[in-house]
């Protein structure tokens, strides 16, 4: 089943602050799966950030009517980029959480607690950020009709 080096370090990479498993089980699967999706995210929320940064930040890029333009790079600007990003971070909070529960043996309860909270805080933050966006969209349509 592959490179048996390869299967240690992702094995001793999901199985944080615990006896490490000596075979493959559904759990360890799913945990390695979690990972991998975890990485991804983060990479996606990397090209999301410098693209959309330099977009709106520093230059058009002028994709315009290219097949490979990302939909929402044609309105991209700094309040959908924050909200964007908002999303983004909570989803990746929510593999992490989803993570720790999976595992929630090998981990203290105050940590899973203080992760929960946080992933709490990350929810509400996101909420508070949409809703100015959506007070400060409607001032200025408010204001372009007066």
């Amino acid at each position: 089943m592959g490179n048996e080096t390869a299967l240690k370090h992702i094995i001793d990479a999901v199985s944080t602050g615990s006896v490490r498993p000596t075979k493959l089980t559904e759990t360890t699967i799913m945990l390695v799966v979690l990972g991998l999706i975890d990485v991804v995210m983060i990479s996606n929320l990397l090209i999301m950030v410098i693209i959309g940064g330099y977009e709106t930040f520093v230059s058009r890029l002028g994709l315009d009517g290219h097949p490979d333009q990302p939909e929402w790079l044609s309105h991209v600007n700094a309040s959908v980029l924050k909200v964007k990003l908002a999303m983004a971070i909570i989803g990746i909070s929510s593999i992490h959480l989803l993570k720790t529960f999976i595992n929630a043996a090998n981990y203290e309860p105050p940590a899973i607690i203080a992760q929960t909270c946080i992933h709490i805080v990350f929810l509400m933050s996101a909420l508070a950020i949409a809703y100015c966006d959506q007070i400060m969209t409607k001032t200025a349509q408010a204001s372009n009709d007066h």
